[in-house]
């Protein structure tokens, strides 16, 4: 089943290549050889996800004699719905796939398993800053930053083509302004038939919290430094929000691709129903697989600044694992160079390693449309992890889908939903 992720923070692109070896985790014995036993993993995974598992599970069990790993993949629907079942019973796995959005809420709840032990500061600086923020709770280590992916826009050049757009930026340098796509979209509207629209953004359901890009990009900010007084009833929020409505007040996207909609932003895509989608590159064997037509990708407009989301998931370890340091030692392995680079090539995600550069990775489909996905991922800025990860983000979530909602399809005005916005930011942070 591919993932619709909950989207958030990036990193940096490195500039060493190193492809094999890892320093271990050595704290609690971990990083030498693992003893016997056993450990459960339950994850939600694509088909190329799920083959990229189920060769390093393999892998690991080889070099570890006498440890068996039970990988169990679910429906991502169903995902947390079961972990939040089976730790209030005592039956977690051992192992679980967390996206960045969610893992504060188990972090914050003395659910997950503190890595501190196992990692030292020399060890962490492996990762990306950024990522590193994403799954740690007050300083606190609980998971592994495992991957990341985030969004770019896709576009279906033969629609464009006819519209007369020819001229399509390539870097984060020659990026569309807001200014400069909204002229394309009005373009693309003229040309288009009434059926079809210029193009559909990916916040369906749980990928609510993806407006947060555009809020990003006018320079805005969700949460104060405190991380709990709301930010977002500000001139960034207002223009942000006043810019995103008008994707439907313009006719620019389909009225059923709203926060509450059932079809996802790819699948209007790849039926050719629009001719630019914003996507996680993690979708990019699946339309590669669907799309009956010639494509490519292009940088996220631009504001004040650059900004995307940030897809891709951590791995951690529950607290009440009954063997931490396999478990500590399979997490190990997993964020190695070598294994990181193998999951990376084969599933079209991007590392979270200082010292792998993933323009140097041999993306298994569509390696010329990576590059944008690459350079898009520098546009996240510490700052915004740090909201996008926080304990709250979740019941936030819910109250943004609901006051969007009303913004984009039941004409509610754009100060009565940042008014809405910030009550329910109190609520959730009281």
């Amino acid at each position: 089943m591919t993932t619709r992720r909950m989207a958030l923070a990036g990193l940096g692109v490195a500039s060493a290549v190193a492809l094999t070896g890892c320093t271990g985790f050595t704290g609690g014995g971990a990083g030498g050889d693992a003893a016997d036993g056993s450990l459960t993993f339950t994850t939600w995974a694509s088909e190329s996800e799920e083959a990229a598992f189920t060769s390093l599970v393999e892998r690991f069990e080889s070099e570890n004699e006498g440890v068996d790993i039970d990988l169990n993949v679910v429906p991502y629907d169903q995902m947390f719905t079961n972990i939040d079942a089976q730790l209030s019973t005592g039956e977690a796995p051992d192992v679980f796939r967390v996206d960045y959005g969610n893992l504060g809420v188990y972090s914050s709840q003395d659910q997950l398993l503190d890595l501190s032990g196992y990692v030292t500061d020399e060890e962490s600086s492996l990762f990306t800053p950024a990522m590193w923020e994403a799954v740690s709770y007050d300083g606190v280590p609980y998971g592994v930053p495992h991957q990341t992916d985030v969004s770019a826009l896709l576009l279906n050049i033969p629609m464009l083509e006819a519209a007369g757009i020819t001229d399509i930026p390539t870097t984060q340098e020659d990026a569309w302004t807001w200014d400069e796509f909204a002229d394309v979209a009005t373009t693309l509207r003229a040309s288009l038939p009434e059926d079809k629209y210029p193009f559909v953004y990916n916040w369906q359901l749980g990928g609510t919290p993806r407006w947060l890009s555009w809020l990003f990009q006018a320079d805005g900010a969700l949460l104060e430094e405190d991380g709990t007084t709301p930010a977002v009833d500000s001139a960034a929020g207002a223009e942000a929000l006043d810019f995103t409505k008008s994707f439907y007040d313009n006719g620019w996207v389909p009225p059923t691709s709203s926060v509450k909609a059932s079809t996802y932003a790819d699948a209007f895509f790849t039926e050719e129903s629009v001719a630019m989608a914003f996507a996680g590159s993690f979708l990019v064997p699946d339309i590669d697989n669907l799309a009956g037509f010639e494509w490519a990708a292009t940088p996220m407009p631009v504001n004040d600044r650059g900004a995307t989301d940030l897809g891709g998931n951590a791995l951690v370890a529950t607290k009440d694992t009954s063997n931490p340091e396999l478990a500590a030692q399979f997490l190990e392995f997993m964020v190695q160079a070598d294994t990181m680079s193998e999951f990376c090539a084969a599933t079209n995600e991007l590392p979270t390693r200082t010292d792998i550069d993933p323009s140097a990775i041999e993306f298994a489909v569509r390696p010329d449309v990576m590059p944008v996905f690459v350079e898009q991922a520098t546009t996240i800025e510490p700052e915004d992890v740090k909201q996008l990860t926080s304990p709250y983000l979740a019941e936030i979530a819910v109250a943004m889908q609901d006051q969007l909602e009303a913004a984009f399809v039941s004409g509610q005005s754009t100060e009565d939903t940042l008014a809405n916005l910030s009550s329910a930011i109190e609520q959730a942070t009281d």
